[in-house]
């Protein structure tokens, strides 16, 4: 069997324990080694044999599951965060259809919400915002047009824009003319890693900021209102708010 992981967004207790507990036992691990914490390794076998994706392509990667599985070995695939979000592992799993090789997902802890946990902010806070816009400018891979960044500012909803630091001064520029200058935004460098870097400002100031704290890769943006501190209380609590269930 074939185990897409997710590994989490860098502090290696962030894995799920189903996942950690697959790690431990599988005989083959083929791990992102640009993105994933190599400290994960210490939970697989001793005598597991090892891969580093970050050298290897597509056809690589498969042959390597291919040869695991016709010799019996359980593999552990392990992606960044949750592997459903900009994990690439479409092509992998199509691949295994074809070759008949059976294959599981696991979930991850995404470095969004990764994120949000180190800002202590949450993500669809009351009052600003009850949606959250996962995407990324376009760069080598294209963007739909309808899903430009222009076009999604338009809700104002919480944003978080994956693989796109090196574009930072354009995005905030581009953002700041639905948002506004002044609405808030950070940069989340390495969330939950030990040389995690988190900076905040507003769409006006941030590029300048991320280019002084020397952040131009493996970062994370966030733009809305939810990284304000004005906003509404949750019905949740309230005492004059009747739940179905509770």
């Amino acid at each position: 069997m074939i185990y897409f992981i997710g590994a989490g967004p860098g502090d290696v207790e962030l894995i799920t324990i189903k996942g950690k507990k697959l790690l431990e036992n599988c005989d083959v691990v083929i791990y992102a080694g640009s993105l994933v914490n190599p400290e994960l390794l210490k939970y697989a076998k001793g005598e597991a044999k090892i891969y580093n994706s970050a050298t290897m392509n597509l056809e690589e990667i498969i042959d390597a599951m291919k040869d695991a599985f016709e010799k019996g070995a359980d593999v552990a695939r392990l992606h960044t965060g949750d592997p459903s979000i900009y994990g690439a592992i479409r092509e992998q799993m199509e691949a295994l259809d074809k070759l008949a090789i059976p294959y599981e997902v696991i979930p991850g802890v995404s470095s969004f919400s990764a994120a949000g946990a180190v800002l202590k902010r949450e993500l669809t806070v009351p009052g600003q915002s009850q949606t959250i816009i996962l995407t990324r400018a376009e760069g080598r891979t294209p963007v739909p047009e309808e899903e430009s960044l222009d076009a999604l500012a338009k809700h104002k909803a919480t944003m978080a824009i994956f693989l796109s630091i090196n574009q930072i001064g354009k995005i905030a520029g581009d953002l700041a003319k639905v948002y506004g200058p002044d609405a808030p935004a950070a940069v989340v460098y390495k969330a939950t890693w030990e040389d995690q870097k988190i900076v905040q400002g507003t769409l006006s100031d941030i590029a300048e900021k991320v280019k002084e704290a020397g952040i131009c890769k493996t970062a994370l943006i966030l733009v809305g209102n939810f990284l304000s501190d004005e906003y509404d209380f949750s019905c949740l609590y309230n005492k004059t708010f009747s739940h179905e269930y509770r």
